[in-house]
């Protein structure tokens, strides 16, 4: 099971790349949320950990509900253009992904020797970052790119949930708090785009 979400969380995040229109960007960051979200709530039920448990709930409410709702109604409000331009011809992803993904594995390989458990998780986290910064790169508008650094906040989490089977619950809620902050900002930002 935790093999098929952390694939379903890359195929998200890959997905995303092929997408021109906003509404649908939003709908695969919100898919890879839910699978972040699952990701954790599962480990947290085999580990018997309750914290991990109570951070994939929130997970799931505030990643995958809460902020693509906000952003939906958001670009909306600002009417911002729903078609994507991307600054990068799409046919490059065919070559860029598969490079980004054996250079990240290739380059996590230190890391795996010392690692003991969810080695190939590692990889896939450190894959998704630079996959994430690669997505920020792809688009000139800004709503594209706070989807981009929302992935990067993603790829974080999974990081840390997978190389440290869970991270403390205080950690947790500084990055939820900043990430509300982070929306915050993003509303301030569309404002001033606007006027």
């Amino acid at each position: 099971m935790e093999n098929l979400l952390i694939g379903l969380f890359l195929a998200t995040l890959i997905t995303a790349f092929f997408t021109t229109r906003l509404y649908r960007l939003i709908l695969w960051y919100s898919l890879n949320s839910l699978t972040l979200a699952l990701l954790a709530i599962f480990m947290g039920m085999n580990l018997h950990d309750h914290t991990m448990i109570t951070s994939g709930a929130l997970t799931l409410v505030l990643k995958a509900i809460a902020i693509p709702y906000i952003l939906k109604q958001i670009s909306q409000r600002f009417n911002l253009p729903r078609q994507l331009e991307p600054s990068i011809k799409v046919y490059y992803f065919i070559i860029l992904i598969p490079a980004i993904l054996v250079f990240t594995f290739y380059l996590a390989n230190p890391i795996l020797s010392m690692a003991t458990s969810n080695t190939n998780y590692v990889a896939i986290s450190i894959s998704a970052l630079f996959l994430s910064l690669l997505l920020i790169i792809e688009h000139k508008d800004i709503a594209p790119q706070i989807i981009g650094f929302l992935t990067i906040e993603n790829s974080l989490f999974l990081l840390g949930t997978t190389a440290t089977e869970g991270m403390p619950m205080m950690i947790e809620l500084g990055i939820f708090v900043d990430l509300m902050m982070a929306i915050v900002i993003i509303n301030l930002l569309f404002k001033t785009e606007h006027t």
